[in-house]
């Protein structure tokens, strides 16, 4: 009798620990999202929205912990400015210059949640977030190239955004991410000789940044883990 009840007693213990781990293991996300990619640069200074260009990502997510996550991401879409759209001074308006380019990015980035949104028991069911990792991108569109520069440039990425759950397996996410680059070259447009006078030049020491702003959409994958032998631990 005693032995039986041990073995019910085991069983009901790897039954349960089976069934909460099941509840928080949320270990794999899929998911996609469309938005826009903005420049800021020689030909825009500062964030524009009437710059943005269509964009979109797929990405992969592990859920390390309930607050830790990391997500590799594919992102593209379009990145254009010009200066006769906007022009910042008398000078840019001689300089009449313009991109449009077609940009992809790889990233992998860690994701910092505020608030405990996955808890079950709880009616919380969104979060702040802040993120930041690395990236490589490649751009093409550049024509004529003003100077020798490789297309594929390293970027840092990060910036924040807010999560809602909409079930237990979809939620959405509103993000803004600014790309930090060590490259001058993303409008075509960097040093120049001032002697010449078609002003095709700008500053050299003020490195191009990209941004993207969207929605996403992911789905969770839930691993329910497989219970051990409780048993060889008995005998």
């Amino acid at each position: 009798m005693a032995r039986q009840l041990i073995f019910l007693m085991a069983g009901a213990f790897v039954l349960t620990s089976a069934l909460t781990q099941a509840q928080i293991l949320q270990r794999s996300e899929i998911g996609f999202g469309l938005g826009v990619f903005n420049y800021t640069g020689d030909l825009v200074r500062t964030y524009d929205l009437t710059t943005s260009k269509p964009a979109a990502t797929v990405f992969y997510r592990s859920n390390i912990s309930h607050v830790i996550s990391f997500r590799t991401a594919l992102t593209a879409g379009q990145l254009a400015a010009s200066d006769h759209h906007n022009p910042i001074d008398s000078f840019s308006i001689k300089r009449n210059a313009s991109f449009d380019i077609f940009l992809m990015e790889l990233s992998g980035t860690f994701e910092y949640h505020f608030l405990d949104w996955r808890n079950n028991t709880r009616r919380l069911r969104f979060t702040p977030y802040l993120f930041a990792g690395a990236a490589l991108f490649g751009i093409s569109g550049n024509a004529k190239k003003t100077a020798q520069y490789s297309n594929v440039q390293l970027s840092i990425p990060f910036g924040a955004g807010v999560k809602y759950v909409l079930n237990p397996k979809y939620y959405i996410s509103f993000e803004i991410g600014m790309r930090k680059t060590f490259f001058d070259y993303l409008d075509n447009i960097s040093n120049g000789s001032t002697s010449n006078k078609n002003y095709q030049y700008g500053n050299p020491n003020d490195y191009d940044n990209y941004f993207f702003t969207g929605i996403t959409l992911t789905y969770t994958f839930y691993d329910i883990p497989c219970p051990t032998n409780p048993y060889k631990k008995l005998f």
